[in-house]
Formats: structure tokens, sequence, C-alpha cells
């Protein structure tokens, strides 16, 4: 044989030996493992770990394979990022796979949900490199299908903040007047009765009486004596001041024609120490913390006056600056104002919104059920009362329930623009945000209104299309939504998911197809079937949906279509 030829096919058998010379191989599906197998919606996105266990005398040790991982559906196909890995003789930073013992390889996966995803193919597509030649190898399926479960969490569900109104039905407003008594007497002197307080005190009485929207709950007599001239003396003193202060009160009511007010009551106290401590903790007494020491040393109310007038220093300027204070009587009149009813708003908003305070036109679109209704009120309300944030803000919330998200996200701006500290406004533009899936800007929404009791769904839903799961469950809380529901079915709190669903006050299709999710998962098949039916009785399109979803793909589902 000739030297040379006899070299190249030594040379030529060596390569093929030592897995240099030869082609690489196709992949088998066998060598590789999905989890999750199907896939899974997490958060928006389906992520996934491709693991590849290559056998032995299989991987060229001059080759190097990148492998792009595509998701195939609905006539399109995505791509994830590449994945290279080389044999051992190949110069390069890739991961190494040993010809002669073979390796395992990872693999990550992630696309952007699109629905058409449920039916779906994950495939393998392998380039080979070797030295100077490039070829493909063919395609291999890894996997069928995508869980969508996660995807029904729906930001659109999500009630936005409501900026409250201050409308009351009811608003109790209190007048009080005080009569001054001299030391050791309780005769009322004619002065105590002309004072400014007293004057006003007697004509809201009489303005109350004869307005039929103010009503005269209470009229009150708290007398007092100064803790000066022992208990004995000093109840005496309290109780006739008392008396004669409910007399004067009966005899003023009956002057002014006053015969509707409740009740008259009245009490007395002989001694008020609280009273003097509060006094002296106020005044610029010199050894007013030693006034202070000996009551909270000493609680019989004689060893205190006598403790307290053995401060010879300062007893003085006690009984002239602090102990007169305390002999007196005190008038308080506890008067309600009636607001409008619920029909009288009603019908001055039809007739004349202007004779309406912005509260009260804030508080009409709640007497309403119907958001077109809300609608047009909120835009009234904006219309008249354009510098109030709530206008906007509220006019926003029912654009953004009827799904005119534009025309929310304007209205929310402008509440923002007029009171840039409003939670609801930064909460409500965060909702706008997470619905573009702008969860930069959601977050720092979402910072700004702390403190908002509409937040917690709202950062519920957060963080399920972040794909915390865990985080939504502490952020709902208690909330009885179907997001919470769902969120307790992705952390597989199945009893506690039941128990939410069957809290929800008014079950929509999503709720009643949420239930038929939890059912499959626990393997009721009455479950399933039983709220599918209900959910396709209020949304016909969920029937496509059904048929796709891998969910059921345990049930014979066909039969309610």
């Amino acid at each position: 044989m000739n030297s040379k030829l006899c070299y190249s096919v030594v040379l030529g058998t060596a390569l093929l030996l030592t897995g240099c010379g030869k082609k690489m191989n196709q992949f088998k599906a066998d060598y590789f493992t999905v989890n999750p197998n199907p896939l899974e919606v997490v958060g928006d996105k389906v992520p996934a770990t491709v693991t590849g266990n290559i056998p032995g005398k299989f991987f060229v040790k001059n080759a190097e394979v990148t492998v792009t991982p595509y998701l195939e559906f609905g006539g399109m196909e995505v791509a994830s990022a590449p994945y290279t890995f080389q044999g051992e003789k190949v110069r390069g930073n890739n991961p190494v796979v040993n010809f002669e013992n073979g390796g395992t390889v990872t693999i990550p996966v992630q696309y952007v949900y699109n629905p058409d995803m449920r039916t779906s193919e994950l495939s393998l597509a392998f380039t080979v490199k070797q030295g100077s030649k490039q070829y493909a190898l063919p395609r291999v399926k890894v996997a069928n299908g995508v869980v969508a479960t996660a995807a029904l969490a729906d930001v659109g569900t999500v009630n936005p903040a409501i900026a409250p109104d201050k409308f009351q039905r009811v608003i109790n407003e209190k007048y009080d007047a005080d009569i001054k008594f001299l030391i050791n007497q309780a005769n009322i002197r004619d002065g105590q009765l002309r004072s400014a307080e007293m004057q006003n005190l007697h004509k809201e009485l009489v303005e109350a009486n004869d307005d039929g929207r103010r009503e005269i709950k209470e009229i009150n007599v708290t007398s007092y004596a100064s803790p000066d001239g022992g208990v004995k003396l000093n109840t005496r003193l309290a109780e006739n001041r008392e008396k004669n202060t409910v007399n004067y009160m009966e005899g003023k009511l009956k002057k002014d024609h006053i015969s509707n007010f409740g009740e008259l009551t009245a009490d007395f106290t002989p001694q008020d120490w609280e009273g003097f401590k509060k006094l002296v903790s106020a005044s610029n007494i010199q050894d007013k913390e030693l006034i202070l020491s000996v009551l909270a040393m000493y609680k019989d109310p004689e060893q205190r006056e006598r403790e307290i007038k053995n401060l010879s220093s300062v007893f003085d300027q006690l009984a002239e600056e602090i102990l007169p204070q305390l002999r007196y009587s005190r008038i308080t009149a506890s008067i309600d104002v009636i607001g409008k009813s619920d029909e009288e708003i009603k019908n001055i908003y039809k007739v004349n919104p202007k004779g309406l305070t912005v509260d009260e036109i804030l508080y009409a679109a709640t007497l309403t059920d119907d958001n077109e209704q809300r609608i047009q009120i909120y835009d009234t309300a904006a219309s008249l009362y354009p510098n109030d944030y709530r206008t906007f803000n509220n006019l926003g919330m029912c654009q953004f329930l009827d799904q005119d998200y534009d025309a929310a996200q304007a209205c929310f701006q402008q509440a923002a623009k007029i009171a840039p500290e409003s939670g609801e406004a930064q909460m409500n533009l965060g909702l706008v945000a997470l619905l573009n899936n702008n969860y930069k800007e959601a977050t720092a929404k979402f910072g700004n209104a702390a403190g908002v009791p509409a937040l917690a769904d709202a950062l519920g839903v957060y963080y399920m299309k972040q794909g915390d799961y865990n985080s939504a469950i502490r952020a709902f809380g208690d909330s009885k939504s179907n997001n919470a529901a769902l969120a307790q079915i992705l952390t597989k709190d199945y009893s506690k998911a039941k128990a939410t669903l069957g809290a929800i006050d008014y079950p929509d299709a999503t709720t009643y197809y949420i239930a038929a999710v939890l059912g499959a998962r626990t393997n009721n098949s009455d479950m399933v079937y039983n709220n599918l039916r209900e959910a396709f009785k209020l949304d016909k399109s969920l029937v496509n949906q059904a048929k796709t979803d891998l969910e059921f793909s345990r049930f014979n589902i066909n039969s309610l279509f």
C-alpha cells in the first residue's frame, strides 16, 4: 500500500475513534426533560427549564452546538434565548460536554405569554459548528402546551380607589357657656348671664328650636367647686350651683318657648382636682412641679388640701390665679344638624345640581349602582367643582370600570395635578400603569398611595403579574375576589380558595371559571362541570378558552359546548 494512503487511513480512523472527525448525530427527545411540562404561565411570562442529559460517545469533541428553544403555536413561533455548549477540543467559554462520559446541560427558557400559547409545542433547534463547517440538525419536540391559569389575574377587575365624600346626614354640634361663682357662693350674678358665650348659647338654642333641620338633643349642666374649703362645704356649694343653674336654664327655656330639647341633665363635682391639676400644669407658677408631686403622692382629698395649704409660698398665687377658675357651672347644648335626605338630594340634583354642595353631589353618585348614571353625576361634579380632585378621581374610577381606560387615565392625571398628595389618584394611576405592563411606574405610584384601603387588591394583582404569589397572598389579606382566590390556587391553598370563591358577593363568569379550575385541581368532576356551565351562561367566549385549557384535559367537557 502507498505510504501516504496508509497514513491517511490511520489518521482518519484515529479521528473517528476520538470523536473529532465525524459529524454530530441527531439529538433525541429522550435526552431532554422539561420542568414544568406542560409549561405554565408565571406572572405574564412562560418560563421553564430544559435539562439535557447527553450520553457518552455522542458529543463530538470539536463541535460547538447552539440550541434555540422555539415555542410553536397558531402558525407562528417565538424563540427563547439561544444556548451554546461545546466539545472538549473547542476553544471557548461555553459549558463543555465530555465525549467519553457525556454530560448534563441546562437550558433556561422564557417567553412573553400569548393566549394562543395554550395549544403549542416546545421544540429545540440545533446548529452545529465544526471548524469551518456549520450545519443544522432536525428539531426535537420536548413539551406540549401551556397551562395559562395564572393569566386569569385581571387588573381590570380591581376597583379603583374612590375619594370619599364628607357628607353626613346628621352632624352634632356642641355649644357651651360657663357661669363663674365667687368663693363660697352659689348665687348666679347678672353679669355672668350677659357674657358673650352665654348670649351665643341662647341664640343657638332659639335658632335650633325654630329650624326644622336642627334638633336639640340634650342640655347638660355640670357644676364644680374648687378643691379648697373641705369636702363637706364643697359638696354643698357644687350641689347648690348645679341647682341654681338648672333653675335658671329651665326658666330661660320656658321664656324662649323652647320645649323640645331632649333632656336636661345635671351633675356636680365637689372638688375638681383634675381641673386643678390641668390648670397648674399649664401655668407659669413657680414650684408648680412641687404642687404636682403633692397631687401624685397623696390621693386623699383632705390630705391633699392640707399639704397644698402648707405650701404658703405659692398658696396665695394659687388662690388668686387657679382656684377661682374652678368655681363654675358649665352649660352644654348638644344640637344635631339634620342634612338632606336621599330623596331630597336626588330631586335637587335633577332640578338644579348647583343647589348641592360638592359633598352632596359626590354622595348622590353613591345612591345608584348604575355606572352610566354615576359617570354623569361625577361629570357634573367635575364641571361645577373643577378644583376638587375628588370629582375627577371618581369620574376616572367609573370610566375605568367601564373599560374606558384612556379617559380614566386623563381624569386620574387631572386629579393628581390638583392634589399631588392624593393617595387615591396615585393608586389609580398605578392601576393604569399596571394595565399597560409598566411595572416601574406602577411601583412608584403604589408607593405614593400607602394607606389607601383599595391598595391591597391592586398590590395583590401587581405581585401576581410579577409571579410572586406568596407576596400577593399577603397583600390580598382577607379580600374576597377572583384575583385573591386565584392566588390561593396558584399557591395550592385549595381549601382557602374554595372559601374565598364562596364568599364573593357578586360572582361573575370568571368566578365560576376559576371555581372549575379548582375542581379540576382537586379532581372534583362535578365541581368542574357545574361551574363551567355557569361560566358559559354568563360569557360565551369562555367556551373557546376552556377547549384549549390544559387544566381540563383530564375531563370530558365537550358535552358542555
